[in-house]
């Protein structure tokens, strides 16, 4: 069948990248690890250190994923063949739409997990922190903070991610004035990184009763959960620690309790909130971690910026700057500024299909290091 031959070729041209996805991804010693973990988990005295086994516990299930999906991979790329030649010696009319399926599927599952590859940066594996904050357009500002919450959240949850909200404030009419949540899951820094700097929003506004076209303006946060402790010191003299009670309509995850957290570091500007977790203590170990991890970013974006000086390099992005525009009137358009990766498809964006813009940034970023080494 002329389909299926054709389908065939097509699956033969992936199976080197395949081959390139799983030599990169090292499987004979993640698998060498997992049984060592495996053997410590049985150990008697393994759960002594409750924080320590709950690491390596997390560390073997994320191992194991790796390795089933490798696996997987090459299972479905041997079974598609097997099926090709199935459908051409009988003849079998509906073989190729399943196949087709299948290799879509796979096509799919091999990009994930090649630009999966791509997140070599030290915390590139950890959960990530992402802040929301209404700018410039007023209620309209609060009203897409809360869309690019529910886009964030819904794409967290394709992803098999968990949501853990930290800080909410409602908008003073509609929406959200601003929101701190951590989504939980490996690699979730690695590909919500691309995600920093201002977003911006053209459409006619529910809230304008003339029905004008408005531009409003959403600063997004992202950094990583840094669970390990950071070389950074933090002058007692210079942080202001508030106590308030907890407010907002962050669901189950807020404790309305006189419990929440706000610390603010005068020498750098930076203010950090944290209410969700159950008592003060905890909530100001978090804030202070999270703290030092924005402090941590800070030193790393300057010390990155002072070697793109050195090299006579032009930044590509500077932190805050607009990097992707969402256009819902007159016509519908999602464009990032950065990679010029866009879609006409903005409900679906804003519905959380937000993979195209995150890999086309992770592909500008490997494409960047290439030719730096190469300089």
């Amino acid at each position: 069948m002329i389909e299926l031959d054709q389908m065939k070729q097509e699956l033969s041209q992936y199976e080197s990248s395949m081959h390139e996805v799983r030599d990169s991804l090292d499987l004979d010693y993640k698998k060498q690890r997992i049984e060592e973990l495996q053997r410590e988990s049985e150990a008697p005295d393994f759960w002594l250190d409750a924080d320590g086994a709950n690491q390596k516990m997390k560390q073997l299930k994320e191992l194991q994923t790796i390795v089933s999906d490798a696996d997987g991979l090459l299972s479905s790329y041997s079974d598609m063949m097997d099926m090709i030649e199935m459908g051409n010696e009988e003849e079998d009319e509906t073989v190729p739409e399943i196949v087709r399926e299948e290799l879509d599927s796979f096509i799919a599952k091999l990009e994930d997990m090649r630009l999966s590859t791509l997140l070599t940066g030290e915390y590139d594996d950890a959960n990530a922190i992402i802040s929301l904050n209404a700018g410039a357009g007023g209620t309209e500002s609060c009203d897409f903070v809360s869309m690019l919450y529910r886009m964030y959240t819904r794409w967290a949850e394709r992803k098999g991610f968990s949501i853990d909200v930290m800080n909410y404030v409602d908008g003073d009419e509609a929406g959200i004035k601003s929101v701190d949540f951590q989504v939980n899951g490996t690699n979730a820094y690695g590909y919500l990184k691309s995600e920093r700097g201002v977003h911006r929003l053209v459409r006619i506004s529910p809230f304008n009763a003339q029905g004008k076209r408005q531009t409003s303006f959403v600063s997004c946060d992202v950094m990583p959960d840094i669970e390990k402790d950071i070389d950074i010191v933090i002058n007692p003299d210079d942080i202001r620690i508030d106590t308030y009670r907890s407010s907002g309509a962050g669901g189950q995850h807020i404790n309305k309790t006189s419990s929440a957290i706000r610390i603010t570091h005068f020498p750098s500007g930076i203010v950090v909130t944290c209410q969700n977790e159950r008592s003060q203590f905890q909530n100001k170990d978090k804030a202070m971690q999270m703290l030092k991890a924005k402090l941590y970013m800070k030193r790393m974006e300057e010390e990155e910026a002072k070697l793109a000086g050195i090299r006579g390099e032009v930044k590509d992005i500077a932190w805050g700057s607009q990097i992707r525009s969402y256009v819902l009137q007159p016509y519908t358009l999602v464009k990032d500024t950065r990679t010029q990766e866009e879609t006409s498809n903005a409900a679906g964006v804003l519905n959380g299909d937000l993979d195209r813009f995150i890999n086309a940034y992770l592909k500008m970023q490997a494409n960047q290091a290439e030719r730096r080494e190469d300089q």
